[in-house]
């Protein structure tokens, strides 16, 4: 049986994905390569020469990959922070652009001995999981409406717990419900949400149109409707000092912090770039 270098295998998959418009075709080659393998993406130089069935594998996920089936279906997880999550269909798929927003929350969180810290719209469970992870002794509630949503939730917190990290507090609830967490009230030191907000009508690539949950990204009123929710459920839960970090669409860098200036507790409101530079997520403190 002669072996194959992996070189022109991952060559061969950068060409067919950069032919089917996916906008990052040496990542998602080499990630392919690296989860066929089951080795870390850094270690594929150690690997230069593979049997022709790897190569062969690699080729049907590239194939399905081309399709524009996202990355994270095909390998199974996404990464946030420290830790990793199972993700598939009927369950929003995590964003690199969303570390930032965990970032600030962790640090905000620093100093603070048994943090309270409410996680809206939780989806897969990720950002819950995450300050978990970074912050054993934190007690982490995380919320959803979707049921599909929160399975997903369910299995990857069991996972977490089976590594070792703390347990969070799943719930069911809709963040328009007033009573919702009432027994929260006053004593939360950070809300983080990433809800949908992409308005509707908006053009999302394909990875997002067919595989994400409409619900998870689109919202009504030029995408502030659930944004809406999110900010008065934050201006009644944080404690004095307490912190609130929410993600957007780049079309809102004016209407959200001024959807958060509006309510008068919440104050050193500011706007934050992603990755890219773009507008991407609205952080404030509770006076």
């Amino acid at each position: 049986m002669n072996r194959q270098p992996l070189r022109l295998a991952i060559m061969e998959a950068m060409r067919i994905l950069e032919a089917a418009g996916v906008s990052s075709p040496r990542t998602d080659a080499e990630l392919i390569a690296a989860h066929v393998l089951g080795v870390e993406r850094g270690r594929l130089p150690l690997v230069p020469l593979v049997d022709p069935a790897v190569v062969d594998a690699i080729g049907q996920m590239v194939a399905q990959r081309a399709k524009r089936v996202p990355l994270q279906h095909l390998v199974g997880w996404a990464a946030l922070g420290d830790i990793t999550v199972d993700v598939g269909p009927g369950v929003f798929v995590p964003r690199p652009e969303t570390e930032l927003l965990l970032e600030w929350g962790l640090k905000l969180l620093k100093g603070r001995e048994y943090p309270v810290v409410v996680d809206l719209c939780t989806g897969s469970g990720a950002l819950a999981l995450a300050v978990a992870h970074a912050r054993p002794d934190a007690v982490v509630y995380a919320v959803d409406i979707d049921p599909t949503a929160l399975a997903w939730a369910r299995h990857n917190a069991e996972l977490r717990a089976a590594a070792g990290d703390s347990r969070i507090r799943l719930y069911s609830g809709d963040i328009s419900d007033s009573a919702m967490f009432a027994e929260l009230d006053g004593l939360v030191d950070l809300v983080l949400c990433n809800p949908p907000y992409v308005p509707e009508g908006t053009w999302v690539p394909p990875e997002v149109a067919e595989h994400d949950p409409a619900h998870a990204v689109f919202a009504e009123e030029s995408g502030l409707a659930v944004i809406r929710h999110a900010v008065t459920v934050a201006a009644r839960l944080l404690r004095p000092g307490g912190g609130l970090a929410i993600e957007h669409d780049d079309t809102h860098v004016a209407a959200v912090p001024s959807l958060v200036r509006a309510r008068r507790v919440l104050t050193d409101v500011e706007d934050h770039p992603d990755l890219t530079g773009r507008p991407r997520f609205v952080t404030a403190l509770r006076g």
